[in-house]
């Protein structure tokens, strides 16, 4: 087939924006690194695209722009709009070391956690564009009702307190309404307020409350019992990591970013929970029989019903505003103290007078003592006496 010069040449469709690329990838349930396999680049080029740094060019524009259906309806100048290129269903990667997780579908948290919690379009229209909120209080909403049952569970699983989880998810979403800016165009918005909850719940200061010191009731579930009894015996930092790990499905680095900690470390903490676990528990030896349980754990956690979002922002602006207020306060009292010490303060330095001590061994000063009879008789002689001195005195000439 040809085409004669008189066709017109159909332009290439424009790029979308940096956040519009993120967003379109994010509506698609796809990580960096499944596009990067789509498109023959690295996870690395696909970040850069996304963040603005460098741009797709050539085949690989052609590639990318088909992978995220843009300008599918008037490319290669058809009449007939082509067949929306396939999704790829969403797969949760596990780790490298012994294959611990499942790729079951059961994982309760990823990456684009946020993206789907704000909704999609039909499937049949093409193009994948998520349902933006129109204001910080819808998105917020959104992510709310999407991220906090979930939360509360691994909380409960972390803690052992219904009540304690409960209050970490609600100061995780505070802090979230109060640095919104940076949630709203972070990354993986569920996995920032994860992160603040893991944090909160494992804190070692709630030791000192009385109503947090021992762990509720367990489940009526002799294997779900026993599964998070083993589990509160473990290290929090284990016990943490292996959440992340085998119960939601993050890999190893993704663990290790969330946790702080390097990836070694990361690992380590994973192997030596599994084996703590297996002691208690042989038939945990299994990675997938240990997701599948932990999933199970998650699933069957006990009914703990979060605040509503609307209760959760009023607490955060109200928490706001009492810190405000006392670092006002506190400002001001400092500054009060100040002024009063300036003002009181003398302006030249007057060093004290040092307190008398007595001294031993000088005589004491009083007047001229009274002469003896002898002593006036000698003094009477000196004074008639020559003034050179009697001869014996004056010494010879040479």
């Amino acid at each position: 087939m040809t085409r004669t010069t008189t066709d017109p040449i159909p332009a290439a469709p424009p790029l979308p924006s940096p956040k519009e690329r993120r967003r379109l990838r994010e509506a698609m349930s796809m990580t960096e690194e499944q596009l990067a396999q789509l498109v023959g680049v690295t996870r690395a080029t696909v970040r850069s695209w996304e963040t603005g740094r460098t741009s797709p060019r050539g085949r690989k524009r052609d590639t990318y722009l088909r992978v995220l259906g843009v300008g599918q309806d008037d490319r290669h100048g058809l009449d007939d709009p082509p067949e929306a290129a396939p999704r790829p269903a969403p797969e949760r990667r596990t780790g490298s070391e012994d294959g611990a997780g499942s790729e079951d579908g059961a994982r309760t948290e990823d990456a684009s956690g946020a993206a789907r919690s704000t909704g999609r379009n039909d499937a049949g229209s093409g193009t994948a564009t998520g349902a933006v909120p129109a204001a910080p209080a819808d998105a917020f909403d959104a992510l709310y009702a999407y991220a906090a049952p979930a939360l509360v569970q691994q909380a409960y699983v972390l803690t052992g307190r219904r009540r304690l989880a409960r209050e970490a998810v609600e100061y995780a979403f505070h802090l979230a309404w109060e640095r919104w800016p940076e949630v709203a165009v972070d990354r993986d918005p569920a996995g920032w307020v994860r992160a603040a909850t893991h944090e909160y719940a494992l804190s070692p200061w709630h030791r000192l409350r009385r109503s947090h010191r021992h762990p509720d009731a367990p489940a009526t579930d002799r294997v779900a019992r026993a599964l998070h009894t083993a589990l509160l015996e473990l290290p929090p930092s284990y016990r943490r990591a292996l959440l992340l790990y085998d119960g939601l499905g993050l890999d190893l680095p993704e663990t290790a970013a969330e946790t702080e900690a390097s990836t070694p470390a990361t690992g380590n903490r994973v192997l030596h929970a599994r084996e703590l676990l297996a002691e208690r528990m042989p038939e945990l030896a299994d990675p997938k029989v240990l997701h599948d349980r932990l999933v199970s754990l998650l699933d069957k956690g006990p009914a703990v019903v979060p605040a509503p979002p609307r209760t959760v922002r009023r607490g955060s602006e109200r928490r706001a505003r009492y810190w405000t207020r006392a670092a006002i306060a506190l400002t001001a009292l400092i500054i009060g103290a100040t002024a009063f010490t300036l003002a009181t303060a003398p302006t030249a330095y007057h060093p004290p007078l040092a307190p008398g001590e007595p001294v031993e061994g000088v005589p004491v000063l009083s007047g001229p003592q009274r002469l003896t009879p002898q002593d006036e008789a000698l003094r009477d002689r000196l004074r008639t006496g020559p003034a050179t001195g009697p001869a014996r005195l004056v010494p010879d000439p040479y």
